[in-house]
């Protein structure tokens, strides 16, 4: 655990699912799609198994007991090099706690696990109509205009 004033930054394990599904529930707030984070959680045992997977990076921000903010990031092992890179795919921070260094401390705690592990990059994606998070990732590292697709599984 680590501490950040007046928050704690705690990695997610095994016996951590209580956690999780609060982590679940201030994403389901602030990405305004509670019902894809909240209503078809999967049981204790398949999070459990999820969490002991150290290529899964599951980052919670405490405030006392409660879960103030989240981060969700996956180590991805490449073939072309003998090297990884980390993805962040979810980050949030719920509303009455924003602006107050929870995201950047949670970023910089990934940051901590991947310069542990020997990744080549952090990298995160944001929507175009994010300012906020776009002005953070701004901040932290260098913008790459890129596409993104959903390609359909048949």
């Amino acid at each position: 655990m680590t501490k950040y004033l007046p928050f704690t930054i705690h990695r997610l394990a095994s016996g951590d699912v209580d956690l999780v599904r609060d982590m679940l529930a201030v994403f389901g707030q602030a990405f305004e799609d509670e019902p894809t984070y909240t209503n078809a959680q999967p049981d204790r045992q398949y999070l459990e198994k999820l969490l002991g997977n150290e290529a899964i990076i599951a980052l919670v921000a405490l405030r006392d007991a409660e879960v103030v903010g989240g981060l969700v990031a996956y180590e991805l092992e490449k073939l072309e090099q003998r090297r990884s890179e980390i993805y962040i795919y979810d980050l949030a921070v719920a509303e009455q706690h924003r602006r107050r260094g929870v995201a950047t401390g949670l970023i910089a705690q990934v940051r901590n696990i991947a310069s542990q592990r020997g990744a080549h990059v952090v990298y995160v994606q944001a929507d175009l109509v994010d300012e906020h998070a776009i002005q953070l990732y701004t901040n932290l590292g260098t913008r790459e205009d890129v596409l993104h697709f959903d390609i359909a599984v048949t």
